[in-house]
């Protein structure tokens, strides 16, 4: 049996209802599938199918990688615009990625990579998919921008189902500190 995992800075419910606020009007008027609010997050690593007996390790390498950052790190984001993807059909909103994030993730992905993970070794770009299926979106796509702060690293899980992918988080880490919460 495997599961289907990634590493995520996982929002709070006040931010993920700011950015629906700010992104509404225009998912409105799209065409596609949207993402539930409840999905919304930016993905750190991404490791697809792992197999049941590895997930601890997984948890054992996102809790030292979590306590490795200075303590007391905050990571903010700042959602500032819409872009459209052609190639994934997917309607997303985008940030300037701040460097405590790539350099977050990248550390994640090299600890993953030396337990012998095969994570997704894309450079870590800061976005949040909003909707799937859109083959065509107006180019003047527009948001306020919204700013969400993050204290803690997710390890979250993916399970599909036929209305779409339903996200869990399975664990997480304080940045800086000991323990799990």
């Amino acid at each position: 049996m495997s599961r289907r995992l990634f590493f995520a800075l996982w929002p709070s419910d006040a931010d993920r209802a700011a950015l629906t606020r700010a992104t509404e009007p225009v998912l409105a008027e799209l065409r596609g599938r949207l993402v539930p609010s409840a999905n919304h997050h930016l993905t750190l690593a991404f490791l697809g199918s792992v197999a049941e007996e590895r997930v601890a390790d997984v948890r054992a390498v996102g809790q030292e990688v979590a306590q490795s950052m200075p303590r007391a790190t905050l990571i903010d984001v700042v959602l500032e615009r819409l872009a459209h993807w052609r190639k994934p059909e997917i309607v997303v909103a985008e940030a300037d990625a701040p460097v405590p994030a790539v350099a977050f993730a990248q550390a994640l992905k090299d600890a993953l990579t030396a337990a012998g993970f095969a994570p997704d070794l894309k450079p870590f770009r800061a976005h949040v998919t909003l909707a799937r299926k859109v083959s065509r979106a107006s180019p003047g796509l527009r948001m306020d921008s919204v700013r969400w702060s993050f204290d803690s690293l997710a390890l979250v899980e993916s399970t599909t189902l036929p209305s779409g992918s339903l996200y869990s988080v399975v664990d997480s880490w304080p940045l800086g500190e000991r323990g799990s919460r």
